[in-house]
This record gives C-alpha cells, sequence and structure tokens, in this order.
C-alpha cells in the first residue's frame, strides 16, 4: 500500500468529510473519492460509512487509521533522517519518550544542554506509560526512552541513571495515615489499595512486603498516577508510587510517606541496537559521559 494513499486515507478519516480533505491534500473532490473506492476495494472491506455529507469510520476503518498513523509517523522520521545525514552540521530532530519519575529533570537538563550547544536541533518528547513508550520505541517511532525500573532491557542498549527513585504511599491527609513518617508492609494490611498495573512493579512490592501481591486489598490499578489523584483525595485507595511522580503536582490535599524498609529504584535511559542519526548519538554520547560508571 503506497503511503500517499494511506495519507489520503488517514486525513479523510480525520476530517470526515471528502471535500475538506481534498482541499487540506490539494486535489480534487472527485480524484480523492475515486482513491477511497479504490482503497476500500483494494482490502475487502468498507472503511467508512456514509451518512448525507458526514463520514465515519467502520470498525476496520478504525483499525487502519491507527496502523496508518504509525506508519506516516515512522516514514516522516524516515524522512528526517536522511535529510539530517545529508546536513554537514549537528541539526534534525530526534523524540524522546519518558515516564513521570524524578529523573525526568535529568532528561530536561540533557536536552536544554544539548539544544543550547545546538540551536538548530528539535525534538519532540512523549510522555506515557512504560508498555505505551516501550512500544513506540520497538516501532522506531522513538529513538529513545527514558523507563523505571523494574524492566526487562536485554531487547535495548541501556544506560542506569544514579538517581534514586523512592517508593511510598500517596495519601489524602484526610487519613490517619498521613499522620505515619513511614509506611511498614503491617500499614498495608487491609487498607484499600490503588497500584500500578504494570506486572513488574506488582512483582517489586511483593519482595517489599515479603508475601504475595495478591495478599494487598487493591481496590484498583492505574498506568499514570495523574489519573489517580482525585481517587485518593476522596480516599477511594491510597497510591503505592514513587515521589518523583508527584513532585510536580499540587499537594495540598495529599501526602507522599515513604516505604519502611526503604524502596528505591533507578531511571532507565533506552535505546534500540541499529544505527542511528548524529544527534540521537550525541545525545547518547551525553548521557554516557555524564553518567556512566
Amino acid at each position: 500500500m503506497e503511503i500517499r494513499l494511506l495519507r489520503y486515507f488517514w486525513t479523510v478519516a480525520e476530517e470526515k468529510n471528502i471535500s475538506k480533505a481534498a482541499k487540506l491534500l490539494n486535489i480534487t473532490q472527485p480524484t480523492l473519492s475515486r482513491q477511497m473506492k479504490e482503497l476500500e476495494e483494494s482490502v475487502g472491506v468498507a472503511l467508512f460509512q456514509r451518512m448525507n455529507n458526514q463520514l465515519s469510520l467502520t470498525e476496520e476503518g478504525i483499525f487502519l487509521k491507527e496502523r496508518a498513523a504509525e506508519i506516516l509517523q515512522l516514514n516522516d522520521k524516515l524522512d528526517q533522517a536522511f535529510r539530517d545525514q545529508r546536513n554537514k552540521q549537528l541539526s534534525g530532530s530526534f523524540s524522546i519518550g519518558c515516564v513521570e519519575a524524578d529523573n525526568s529533570d535529568t532528561l530536561s537538563l540533557m536536552i536544554e544542554e544539548l539544544v543550547s550547544d545546538y540551536p538548530q536541533v528539535r525534538f519532540n518528547l512523549v510522555t506515557g506509560t512504560s508498555e505505551d513508550i516501550s512500544d513506540r520505541l520497538d516501532k522506531g517511532i522513538l529513538d529513545l526512552a527514558l523507563l523505571l525500573e523494574p524492566i526487562n532491557t536485554s531487547e535495548y542498549e541501556s544506560l542506569v541513571l544514579p538517581r534514586e527513585e523512592k517508593w511510598g504511599l500517596l495519601v489524602s491527609k484526610e487519613t490517619f495515615l498521613a499522620q505515619k513518617t513511614m509506611i511498614t508492609p503491617r500499614d498495608l494490611k487491609g487498607i484499600p489499595i490503588l497500584s500500578s498495573s504494570r506486572k513488574e512493579v506488582q512483582e517489586l512490592i511483593a519482595q517489599w512486603l515479603g508475601a504475595p501481591f495478591e495478599e494487598l486489598n487493591v481496590v484498583g490499578t492505574y498506568n499514570l498516577i495523574f489519573n489517580i489523584f482525585s481517587l485518593v483525595e476522596n480516599r477511594v485507595g491510597s497510591a503505592l508510587a514513587i515521589e518523583g511522580a508527584t513532585t510536580h503536582r499540587d499537594l495540598q490535599q495529599f501526602r507522599f510517606v515513604p516505604l519502611e524498609p526503604e524502596l528505591k529504584t533507578h531511571g532507565v535511559l533506552v535505546w534500540k541496537r541499529r544505527i542511528h542519526t548524529p544527534v540521537v548519538d550525541e545525545l547518547i554520547r551525553r548521557f554516557t559521559y555524564a553518567f556512566q560508571a
């Protein structure tokens, strides 16, 4: 399937109107309509539902749009990579993913220094869950990623960053737990808990507990801590989290209480084993020089 045709389809899917999409693509409406009809014939399924002047996607159309977005983004990155390689000076762009953590400040500092030294460099910073960022990295949409232990790095080149991430319990100031200076395994017995949905994190917590994770009263799981602040405030549960994911929030209604025994993990910079653009190589070199033991 041609990249051009995928771009046509994606634009029609976004605009939900052939006429508007044709204007954006600078082609005639009949030409675009014919292209979409031929696309549906080639894949053998209907991609659009047509009602008056409005188009909506079928289930198959939604699937193709998601795949088309990934392919188009990857194609744009490839075009940009070749432009960067042709440029004699260090310029161009890179994409990096980052989870919510203290080490995001470290990443910001490294990007700031790179852009300051090379003003022609541009970047795309993506924040998300470990699973989402890892998936984008594997597909080549991201060049690098800053993830949080525990993670499997066997498929990547990696660099463990020195700053430690402290684990604790995010609680409402209205609960008795807010009066504590530390949270022990005994303190968690029976209380409603909100936990990361990542299996690796749950295994880490189980090791700290010295007991199966299932013994906790987990009332809900989350992927991004942003989504659970209102639940903690309304005392639906207290959230197991790293302190770095909470430090940039307004915590007037909350308190972060560290775990005891102390539980700490590290941020890890990871990238795929492949040829990178000079800009990506330079960022990796700077991280390695600054943090490699």
